[in-house]
């Protein structure tokens, strides 16, 4: 974003001394615009007024695109916008002077293009305006950032990245170390995205080093810091390295709180090409307490993860009132989504539910969230089916998944849950060992990502118990194990150690078995798991009962049916919500209406 240059109506430009007929109707127009409530009509009326009087060819320009603006911020009627900004681009755009107003009529052209799916018309009107604005190195460098923005929403991330990396080595030109640092922290995430970790590391290298050297405002340099820090923190999760990633975490929790003691001065700087900034300072507060939500639910601190999804939502509420940025309501559906993940694990499927709905209804607002977000939603889904035992459902919720997503870790996720739903069904054996031979965690697995392949472990694990092939499963289940005790995954240490624990106990070595279903119960309480606890406390009843502990037996009862008790109010209140008719919708847009339930249709045997 730049910083804050939106001028008001009144400013003269250009060193011209303008005539009082002009500034008389500026300042009118400036009076309506800022009235509360703004008197939109009466100002554009005002800006109309100026060609009564026939002005000079800078002044008609300008005029049109302050009417442009005007309509284009304040009111519906983008053709007329539309219509005011192209004749102000027509009139100025070979004139030599007058930049301001020639690259500013560009830039908000190109943007109502692109909110009216005129994208090849907003492409080289931006190409254009940066060719002839090299010699004004703040628009020069604000048309980059945009054009690149233009094509990473188009998916042709290599342009983007290329447009990023023309606009940092500018920066560097013109002495604008902290704007080059913003190109090439772009880049960076970019790159991430591409999954091009070999071009990665390097920049983010040199980004490290530019961010420390860089003298400048305290408030921008924490900024870049912060961006610097959510790349590190990203690649790591991405790579499901939880543990690994908390220095990086710490001092990027650290560097927030840095920066909500620091006084936000509006000294503009003395170079034009450091004006601008990454977020403002509230949305990287919603943005550190996101990635650090991602962390918790990674590593199964789902308590933590539900505190600081309140506190992020909270705070998105207050800035929603007063802000239309969209990244927010994208920040509203990533939290959403970690937290949905969070309440299936805890046994709070309704809430759950109710959560998905949220997300639909946000897609509903906005198609291009629905178009980033579809293939998360039919997986939640999916994932919802499993833990209410809608085994068909979980499977064609999976499959739309499959089919919309190009993300290789999302695709490796869903396919490791499919084959989960494929095992449970016990006769899906072709489909299921096709899905295996594609997440081979022994042989070419698809991703870097180290959750990913210890949880690919675990599900062959699962198979070969199933089979009866309990030596096969040991070495899969410890393989797991040995990965999940080194990045600290409680979850998948928790579902391994309960299986281990069940395999021991059908050998017939109740002492192994209770050392390995004690520690699962212990952290699938600390989790919470509300699955993993009702399996250990089935096992810990039938041991004890082996074992002739009388005492310990009955009490491992009373939690056994504690646990089914919450578990079965939780499927009779998730399947009687009208919301629970998602599990039906494969395509298209998400439905945002529901029908009535008139309760449960699914046994919940299975789980208990």
């Amino acid at each position: 974003q730049s910083r804050s240059r939106d001028a008001a109506l009144v400013k003269p430009r250009d060193g011209e001394s303008p005539e009082p007929w002009y500034l008389a109707l500026l300042g009118f127009a400036e009076h309506f615009r800022t009235s509360s409530p703004p008197k939109i009509r009466l100002c554009v009326h005002c800006l109309q007024a100026v060609f009564q009087f026939k002005p000079p060819q800078r002044i008609e320009a300008r005029t049109h695109l302050q009417l442009g603006s005007v309509l284009y911020h304040h009111t519906k009627n983008s053709e007329l916008a539309r219509n005011h900004l192209e004749k102000a681009v027509l009139r100025i755009i070979k004139i030599s002077q007058f930049e301001d107003v020639k690259f500013e009529a560009a830039s908000l052209l190109s943007e109502l293009y692109c909110q009216q799916n005129l994208v090849d018309s907003a492409k080289p009107l931006l190409r254009k305006a940066i060719q002839i604005s090299q010699q004004t190195p703040y628009w020069h460098c604000r048309l980059l950032f945009q054009l690149a923005q233009l094509h990473t929403l188009e998916k042709d991330l290599v342009s983007a990245c290329d447009l990023l990396g023309v606009g940092a080595e500018y920066a560097r030109v013109v002495g604008s170390e902290y704007t080059r640092a913003l190109f090439l922290l772009s880049k960076g995430m970019l790159l991430l995205m591409e999954r091009k970790l070999q071009e990665v590391h390097p920049l983010l290298t040199l980004c490290g080093q530019i961010v420390e050297n860089w003298q400048g405002n305290p408030i921008q340099k924490e900024s870049l810091r912060v961006f610097f820090l959510v790349l590190q923190v990203t690649h790591y999760l991405d790579a499901g390295q939880v543990k690994s990633v908390k220095p990086c975490l710490k001092q990027l929790q650290q560097c927030i709180q840095t920066i909500s003691t620091l006084h936000d001065d509006e000294i503009l700087p003395s170079n034009p090409a450091d004006l601008f900034h990454w977020l403002p300072k509230e949305h990287m507060c919603v943005l550190v307490y996101l990635v650090t939500v991602m962390h918790s639910m990674q590593a199964g601190y789902l308590e933590k993860a539900q505190k600081y999804t309140d506190k992020a939502l909270m705070q998105l509420e207050k800035l929603k009132m007063l802000d239309s940025s969209p990244i927010l309501s994208s920040f509203q559906v990533i939290l959403l989504e970690h937290i949905i993940m969070c309440r299936l694990v805890t046994g709070h499927k309704a809430t759950a539910l109710q959560e998905i709905s949220q997300i639909c209804q946000l897609c509903h607002q906005s198609p291009r969230i629905f178009s980033n977000h579809a293939a998360q939603l039919h997986t939640l889904l999916g994932l919802y089916c499993i833990s209410v035992n809608c085994m068909d459902n979980a499977e064609a919720q999976f499959t739309a998944a499959l089919r919309l997503t190009t993300h290789q870790e999302l695709w490796t996720f869903i396919v490791t849950n499919l084959a989960s739903v494929y095992i449970r069904e016990g006769n899906r054996q072709q489909e299921l060992y096709s899905l295996l031979e594609r997440i081979n965690p022994d042989h070419n697995f698809p991703v870097s990502s180290h959750c990913l392949r210890a949880a690919a472990f675990y599900i062959r694990g699962l198979l070969s118990f199933f089979q009866g092939r309990y030596n096969e499963a040991k070495r899969f289940l410890r393989e797991t194990l040995k990965m999940s005790n080194a990045e600290d995954l409680n979850r998948l240490t928790a579902c391994s150690l309960v299986l281990l624990g069940h395999i021991f106990y059908v050998l017939g070595n109740h002492r192994e078995s209770n050392n390995m279903v004690v520690p699962a119960m212990q952290l699938a309480s600390k989790i919470p798991d509300m699955s993993v606890q009702l399996w250990s406390s089935a096992l810990l009843k039938d041991l004890n009962k082996a074992c002739g502990n009388t005492m310990d037996a009955h009490e491992a009862a009373q939690m056994h049916q504690n646990f089914s008790q919450q578990l079965l109010q939780d499927h009779i209140a998730a399947c009687s919500l009208p919301e629970h008719n998602l599990i039906s919708w494969t395509d298209g847009p998400p439905p945002v209406q529901f029908q009535a339930q008139n309760g449960p249709t699914t046994s919940l045997a299975s789980l208990l």
